[in-house]
């Protein structure tokens, strides 16, 4: 697949994500956008489920599609190669973590509800170590933004995990929705940050007849 399709697949990621989570929440009638988790649209038992999972299988294949792009447009830089390598990761592992779904409240916690919450965190490890490559692969600009963005992930990535017994409890946890979706949504919004501005250099690069891309990012 060609480079540029491939730094396209960040960009459809990031949609595919969103239109998922929005559409199947407004499916699914009692259910509480700003207090119920995402993986509650994937659950055991949900009726979202059915045409949740084909959505987010598309959505791991074209993040690791997009790895793939990134590490393409390396060049010389390590940073931005195992940038590439985290988002393969993460890709991998949200495959992996669809055949441990969570299951709905109040059902109880079995071993994949387990796999689940640990699959989960480790994603959230790699999207971490991701973010902070990226950051050393630019300019102060982006690197700010980087910063800003891992900053956002630890401040909200720690009050959904308060929540996180809440649900296995069957308890109330009424910001949890929201806390989970900005950390998805800072998320997505670097990744596609991330794919326009490698779009951009590649087509700079190509414009100027100076060489490939790369030359315009940072060896890290």
């Amino acid at each position: 697949m060609p480079r540029t399709a491939l730094l396209v697949c960040g960009i459809l990621s990031s949609l595919v994500y969103a239109f998922t989570d929005i559409l199947a929440a407004l499916s699914w009638e009692g259910y509480h956008y700003a207090s119920q988790a995402v993986s509650e649209l994937s659950a055991v038992g949900a009726p979202t489920r059915p045409y949740v999972l084909p959505s987010m299988v598309a959505y791991d294949l074209l993040v690791i599609a997009f790895g793939f792009g990134v590490r393409s447009s390396a060049g010389a830089s390590h940073a931005l190669r195992t940038t590439g390598a985290c988002l393969i990761v993460i890709g991998l592992v949200g495959l992996a973590a669809i055949l441990f779904p969570m299951h709905l409240r109040g059902a109880g916690r079995t071993f994949s509800d387990t796999m689940h919450i640990v699959l989960t965190a480790v994603t959230v490890l790699c999207i971490v170590a991701a973010i902070g490559t990226s950051a050393r692969a630019f300019g102060k600009t982006f690197r700010l933004y980087a910063i800003a963005t891992i900053l956002i992930l630890v401040v909200f990535g720690v009050l959904t995990g308060l929540d996180g017994p809440r649900v296995g409890a069957n308890l109330p946890t009424p910001f949890l929705g929201i806390t989970e979706r900005i950390n998805i949504g800072a998320y997505l919004l670097w990744t596609t940050v991330l794919a326009l501005l490698l779009l951009g250099t590649r087509a700079a690069g190509r414009d100027a007849d100076t060489g490939p891309a790369e030359t315009v990012i940072r060896r890290g």
